[in-house]
């Protein structure tokens, strides 16, 4: 399994080079048995390799620009790439004029020293949580590839290559669970930042709202490592937190009515392990989760916001994949007072959470808050900065599960719980500790919050949030 700790000390001990690492990635996208052709919509070979040389060139020489120097990475078909056309997964922008420049999301990465093999498919313009596309074919699920299961989306070919060891991390994009999603079916882990951490220019978009820039990988350590280069911040030493002691809070709610037989199972068995290890679970209705709903009528934010934006293209819809068309089409009957009531809805729901954490949980950790008291702040009744909720996903063994902000934290529940990351068809244990060491920072311009949620995946899952300050349980589960 390749993972940012284990291939940059490969590289600094001259064990490997970045041009080693790029064939290998562009082998296995090559390989005819393999989803290469249906997970990426366009592979940058030779330019990989000029990128992947220059970068041992510069390595030899003594300079290495980040802990992910020379390593292959893909980004998502949505997103700018200087001289490229941006389809975002659809033949209606295959005319369009090339890109002028990358993303800035993109930009960083090669500043950063990795290596772009290559765009990876998605669902037809993000709109669509299960990963088809009759554009272009739908890659199949690492998990059972004979049958063709889904991957999930939207950013379904990230998923499936990372899974298939393509590219040591998959540059996804998230508005209702576009990388959780994938990440949770592939068996990899998906890291959805805050809005704000890092920049949504030059990806194209589905809700601006909700969208969210995020990386898919093979650990928790490597999304902080590439989150430390996303968001523009230095990396720092992960601090190791015990979950001996940990406050978790399980809401009980319509999210786990008529769980399949092994999703109970397995969510059931990973609280026991964190029960085992030392972690106070708690469980308590939430009935928040369950006006689901009424979020989502004529398909919420992402309906309005995705309408506004393709009613230029409404003549053209037959162009489209019929599935995306329609739920483009849901946003035309949602008026300004409905989309405004989806505000103070949103905004309600949040600060019912954030009551039940700030009356229930007492989170220290470390000595670095991870939720400021929205109550005390002037901006307290700002939908738009209450919003934005950071989640990460990992492997529990067949088990998926989603975590959130803190990775040193995240890390310390991965070991609680046994994970074992899968690729190719291959379980390995985790890196030690002390192999990885990057954290994600706070967010300098927007703190980060978190509420919970729980939700039903395939493999069997589990999804948390960030913890809250002042607050009874350390984390909501």
């Amino acid at each position: 399994m390749w993972t940012v700790a284990r291939l940059a000390r490969e590289l600094a001990e001259g064990r490997t080079t970045s041009r080693a690492l790029v064939e290998q990635a562009l082998a296995r996208i090559a390989d005819p048995a393999g989803e290469g052709a249906r997970a990426f919509l366009k592979v940058y070979a030779d330019e990989a390799r000029a990128e992947a040389e220059h970068s041992d060139r510069l390595r030899r020489s003594g300079v290495v620009r980040s802990p992910v120097e020379g390593l292959p990475v893909s980004v998502k078909d949505l997103y700018d790439v200087g001289g490229d056309v941006t389809r975002a997964g659809s033949k209606l922008l295959a005319g369009t004029p090339p890109a002028q420049s990358d993303a800035p999301a993109v930009a960083r990465l090669r500043a950063a020293g990795a290596v772009l093999v290559g765009r990876t498919n998605m669902v037809e313009f993000a709109f669509g949580a299960v990963g088809l596309n009759p554009h272009y074919g739908t890659p199949r699920n690492p998990w059972d590839r004979a049958t063709g299961r889904v991957p999930g989306g939207s950013s379904s070919g990230a998923a499936v290559a990372q899974s298939d060891g393509m590219c040591v991390m998959s540059l996804g994009s998230d508005t209702r669970g576009s990388i959780r999603q994938p990440a949770a079916l592939c068996g990899v882990v998906g890291w959805k930042p805050t809005q704000r951490r890092v920049p949504r220019e030059g990806a194209f978009p589905l809700s601006t709202t909700l969208d969210t820039v995020g990386p898919l990988a093979n650990s928790v350590a490597c999304c902080a490592a590439y989150d430390n280069v996303l968001s523009g911040e230095a990396g720092a030493p992960l601090a190791q937190f015990p979950v001996k002691g940990l406050r978790l809070l399980v809401p009980r709610s319509a999210v786990l009515d008529d769980l399949d037989a092994e999703v109970g199972r397995a969510f059931e068995a990973a609280l026991q392990k964190l029960a085992a290890a030392g972690a106070a679970i708690t469980e308590r209705a939430v009935p928040a989760f369950d006006r689901q709903p009424e979020y989502f009528k004529s398909g919420g934010y992402a309906g309005a916001e995705a309408y506004a934006l393709h009613r230029r293209w409404e003549a053209r819809l037959a162009e489209y994949d019929p599935r995306v068309a329609q739920r483009v089409l849901y946003g035309k009957a949602i008026g300004v007072a409905d989309y405004i009531d989806l505000g103070v809805l949103r905004a309600v729901r949040l600060l019912q959470l954030l009551d039940l954490a700030l009356a229930d949980v007492r989170a220290r950790i470390g000595a670095r808050p991870v939720l400021h008291d929205l109550r005390n702040r002037g901006d307290a009744g700002r939908p738009g900065e209450l919003a934005q909720l950071a989640e990460l996903v990992l492997v529990v063994g067949a088990v998926r599960e989603d975590r959130e902000q803190q990775p040193a934290l995240g890390l310390r529940l991965e070991r609680a719980l046994g994970v074992r990351h899968r690729h190719r068809g291959k379980y390995a244990p985790l890196p030690s500790p002390r192999d990885d060491r990057l954290r994600i920072s706070p967010n300098r311009r927007t703190p980060r919050r978190g509420a919970v949620s729980t939700r039903t995946t395939t493999p069997p899952g589990l999804v948390w949030d960030a913890p809250a300050r002042h607050a009874d349980s350390d984390l909501i589960i």
